[in-house]
């Protein structure tokens, strides 16, 4: 991988890094901000439900964040696009389609399977 792609997924990267982190503010924002009394228990079973779905959000946004931050850490110390199971290079469109990735397609389509065959 070039210089140019590396500094093209290190832009991505960062603008990912940021806009997740921004999400996970307003999430946090937006839990704070629900002190409710509610009279009706429906009412209060539907706000417990959006609640923890939107803690699930904020769980899932989590980990995408130290998922990038492990990508830019690879991008600094040169094993960026280098997959971490063979040690082929993972291709540039895959890398597009998932700029976190840390296997090339064939390593994570055995990785899916040998999934599939346990039941996980």
């Amino acid at each position: 991988m070039n210089n140019s792609d590396l500094e093209f997924f290190r832009k991505l990267l960062s603008d990912m890094l940021e806009e997740a982190q921004q999400k996970g503010d307003s999430t946090i924002e937006e839990l704070t901000d629900s002190n409710e009394v509610f009279a009706d228990p429906a009412d209060r079973a539907t706000a417990e439900s959006d609640r923890a779905f939107t803690l699930r959000i904020r769980d899932r946004e989590r980990r995408l964040i130290r998922k990038i931050q492990a990508a830019l850490q690879r991008i600094d110390d040169g094993t960026y696009g280098i997959c971490e199971e063979c040690g082929d290079d993972i291709s540039i469109p895959r890398l597009k389609a998932r700029p976190v990735t840390r296997l090339c397609i064939n390593c994570k389509a055995k990785q899916e399977e040998d999934e599939h065959l346990r039941g996980d």
